[in-house]
């Protein structure tokens, strides 16, 4: 994926067949709000390439997996499982494996900036690398105090990453959160993260992080930045998403009120797929919005 001159920016999105229809729409958004040289690159199981083809295009490139994982990795038939023949054991679940070809591909992309879209977002305003700037450098989401007793599973996600780090366990109290949508990662600090990983435990990076029974990837990247690199001085608090990533459907009243409601700054909408949002109320919703933003900026420029 080098193509002999650093662009300022990417987007990544790892997908597959159910979220189909979802990543055509996120694609399609991707495609009209950024610039025409952004590629955004999708990643599929190779069994759903046939299906995704149809969104190749001069911008968007369509992944198999396997491009990103190790030879030692093998997917379980008929499970979404692999198993990774240089430790056999436990299985690597789907949901772990999707996250080691996030890293992978970051790490490979000749960009400043890699944006993290799932299928289940759309963006609604023009995106660049300047969206994620702060007085001239690349920002990097992090809410003080974020990660509370309510939410033990992002302290466990804190123990994985700094375990992989090789630095001390998460001290009591309140912790940082690096958990957002939409996640912009720069390529460089993620190839001084798996170098660093791999320095710490002996192990491949792909091996040492696919052990793992819980962990986030941008946990890790957050935690890695904050607590090896020295943290930076470019951070913000507030998601630039309008996120409603709760596994609780909504209906087309709650949905329009979730977006009415979002400041006027936010460049994408996540719904979460795991909600069971009907697909033509999501396409309507966000329609609406879309044409309420473009009406009051026509009013805007009269």
């Amino acid at each position: 994926m080098n193509s002999g001159a650093v662009t300022e920016l990417a987007v990544v999105t790892p997908s597959y067949l159910p979220d189909l229809d979802l990543c055509g729409d996120l694609n399609r958004s991707v495609m009209e709000l950024t610039a025409r040289e952004v590629t955004h690159h999708i990643i599929v199981p190779a069994k759903d390439l046939p299906a995704f083809r149809h969104l190749a295009n001069a911008r968007t490139q369509i992944h198999d997996v396997r491009e990103f994982l190790p030879l030692t990795f093998f997917k379980a038939p008929g499970v979404n499982v692999w198993v990774n023949a240089a430790r056999p054991w436990p299985p690597v679940r789907g949901w772990i494996t999707q996250q080691v070809v996030k890293l992978a591909i970051v790490a490979r992309l000749d960009v400043q900036g890699a944006l993290l879209l799932d299928s289940d977002s759309v963006l609604i305003r023009p995106v660049t690398l300047d969206s994620f700037r702060i007085n001239g450098q690349i920002g990097m989401y992090r809410l003080p105090g974020g990660v509370d007793q309510s939410l033990p599973g992002h302290r466990l996600w804190h123990g994985s990453a700094r375990e992989l780090l090789g630095i001390a366990p998460p001290p009591d109290g309140d912790l940082a959160d690096y958990i957002c949508w939409p996640c912009l990662w720069e390529p460089a600090v993620v190839r001084g993260l798996i170098d660093h990983i791999e320095e710490t435990t002996g192990m491949r990076w792909t091996t040492a992080v696919a052990r793992q029974l819980r962990f986030s990837e941008m946990m890790l990247y957050g935690v890695y930045v904050d607590e090896v690199l020295g943290g930076k001085d470019a951070t913000f608090t507030e998601m630039q998403g309008i996120v409603h990533s709760d596994e609780v459907a909504l209906n087309l009243p709650q949905i329009r009120e979730l977006l009415d409601s979002a400041p006027g700054n936010k460049l994408l909408v996540m719904l979460s797929a795991k909600a069971g949002i009907p697909l033509a109320t999501r396409r309507q919703a966000i329609q609406e919005f879309l044409d309420q933003l473009s009406d009051t900026s026509r009013t805007a420029e009269q």
